[in-house]
């Protein structure tokens, strides 16, 4: 399954990129799915997305929860939750 990825604020900084386009295998169903198959790269994916940081997520430019699906040609953005006053 390919899908293109953005990322935003301090996920684009650790991971020195603000999109990438990835294949990912057909076993991957949710946005959960697609954080954990780039997690599992290790390094700064792992620094970047692993299940100790706190990040927003969106599917196809729509707020999302870990558990919505995906499909084939689907951009998902993960992003640091956002305060402001």
């Amino acid at each position: 399954m390919k899908l293109t990825l953005r990322f935003f604020a301090s996920v684009r900084e650790a991971l020195g990129t603000p999109s990438d386009t990835v294949e990912l295998p057909d076993s991957i169903a949710t946005v959960a799915d697609v954080r954990a198959a780039l997690v599992a790269r290790g390094g700064a994916w792992a620094a970047a997305l692993g299940e100790g940081r706190t990040l927003r997520m969106a599917c196809n430019q729509t707020m999302c929860k870990p558990d919505a699906a995906v499909k084939e040609g689907d951009e998902v953005a993960f992003f640091p939750p956002v305060t402001g006053g």
